[in-house]
């Protein structure tokens, strides 16, 4: 699971150096790694919390889907914020 996020979260810059071009990559920081899978985590134990809650009670939990839209918004200005 870290590959991607690594990769998701890494820059990519183009230098022309003598002529050639070269791309650079900046690797992210390894605690903003584990930050953002350890959301990502979050994010999939609160959904199945929601569908649990769905299935057995019948009813919409409002409060596990306002945390899992907080955290998703989060990882993706995370993403959003690293790539700029």
């Amino acid at each position: 699971m870290t590959g991607w996020i690594h990769r998701a979260l890494s820059r990519r810059t183009v230098r022309a150096l003598r002529g050639k071009k070269v791309v650079v990559v900046e690797s992210p920081n390894e605690k903003l790694v584990y930050a953002v899978k350890f959301a990502i985590s979050i994010i999939l134990c609160l959904s199945g919390l929601e569908v649990a809650s769905m299935a057995l009670i019948h009813t919409w939990n409002s409060e596990v889907f306002a945390a899992v839209s907080g955290l998703i918004g989060t990882v993706t200005g995370i993403i959003v914020g690293q790539k700029a």
